[in-house]
Formats: structure tokens, sequence, C-alpha cells
């Protein structure tokens, strides 16, 4: 599931609720320069995970967009899911 904020483009890293994080949130940590594709439109980004101040505000956001995301956080136990932000460059 994603979002746009500004020119990013905002990722939830929620597995469903899983008890680790998806396979895609390690690749993008290890290589976080990238590219994305949304229908016709290809970026070039690079990935981090957002700061604590950012993650309250867009966690926020993703829960008026999918309101399940919150049984997601309640299944994924201790595990805070992540967000990633996607940034232009």
């Amino acid at each position: 599931m994603y979002q746009e904020d500004g020119d990013a483009i905002v990722l939830m890293a929620s597995k469903a609720g899983q008890p680790t994080n998806p396979a895609w949130f390690h690749n993008l940590r290890a290589n976080p320069d990238t590219t994305i594709q949304i229908g016709p439109d290809v970026r070039h980004v690079r990935a981090r995970v957002a700061s604590a101040e950012e993650r309250d505000r867009l966690w926020r956001q993703f829960v008026a967009l999918y309101p399940g995301s919150e049984a997601y956080q309640r299944n994924a136990g201790d595990r805070q899911i992540p967000i990633v932000v996607l940034e232009p460059r």
C-alpha cells in the first residue's frame, strides 16, 4: 500500500501484520537507490525509513486510507510496522 506525500511516495511495510518485516523492506534498506513504476510513470527514488515524528503523521494517514492498518499493527505484536519514504533522486 502506498500514498503520496508531497514529491515522495510512502509505503507501509505491513506484511499484513506478520511478526517480521517483508523481504522488500530489507531489500530497500540494503539498496536504497531504486526505481518504481506507478502506471506508466517511472521514478528514480531513494528509500529511507520515516523518522518517529514522520511515522506518527504518516501512520494516521494510512489508517485513514485503510482502517485495517490498525488490525495489522495489533497482529504484528511488538513489531512496529515501518513506514518507508521514497524520495526523488
